[in-house]
């Protein structure tokens, strides 16, 4: 029955249930593969720093840190939707990609069409990137300011971004190292290798501040 369900083609990723995506991921197609399980690992990381902040908006005890969580909130909505688009966005552009392979050898189109098709699916896994980075601030802040209740999961969110990012990254490289306009190509790595140096220390940062936090009980 899964099988059934997670393979109609009217059906996008994000409609799947849990168990659907993941019989998907595991079968022998190439969507949606590391770049759909890097953005559902970084909309789940979102997810978790908005769940912190419902927790805490409204509780006395926070009064005085209200207009900053209902911001975060906000903010955390925002990325968790745009990273759940972006499996939809990664699985589509891997199509026209995988039809410009298809051309034979001996066509003359054949190389642009690859190189077209190659930049555009570099779209979504840079974009996946920086919306994994744009979440690391808001689990920073959320750490702090949130309920205390709830540090573990602050803890998690920041771990899943973190992870996020990086594996966001292997589907920009291995498509930036195949590019023959290498302009292009260095830019989107250096972008990437700056989100990468920037935002991995400071999500692991918050796992080892959260950690310390609560090993202090």
């Amino acid at each position: 029955m899964v099988a059934i369900q997670a393979n109609r083609e009217d059906t996008k990723l994000t409609e799947l249930s849990c168990e659907e995506f993941a019989h998907v991921l595991a079968a022998k197609q190439s969507v949606p593969g590391g770049g759909g399980a890097a953005a559902l690992t970084g909309a789940l990381g979102a997810a978790l720093c908005s769940m912190v902040g419902n927790y805490t908006t409204g509780k006395k005890a926070y009064a005085s840190v209200q207009d900053d969580i209902e911001r975060l909130l906000a903010e955390a909505d925002e990325v968790r939707a745009n990273l759940l688009g972006l499996i939809n966005a990664d699985a589509e552009a891997f199509e026209p990609l995988s039809r410009a392979y298809g051309i034979p050898k001996d066509d003359p189109a054949r190389a642009r069409t690859i190189e077209l098709a190659t930049k555009t699916a570099c779209a979504a896994p840079i974009e996946m990137m920086r919306q994994c980075a744009r979440a690391v601030p808001l689990l920073e802040e959320m750490g702090q300011k949130g309920s205390r209740l709830l540090r573990s999961d602050v803890l998690c969110g920041a771990a899943l971004c973190g992870a996020a990012l990086q594996a966001s990254s292997a589907n920009v490289y291995v498509n930036t190292g195949t590019l023959e306009d290498r302009a292009f190509a260095e830019e989107l790595e250096a972008e990437a290798d700056a989100l990468i140096a920037e935002y991995a220390p400071r999500a692991q940062a918050v796992v080892d501040a959260m950690i310390a936090q609560l090993r202090r009980g």
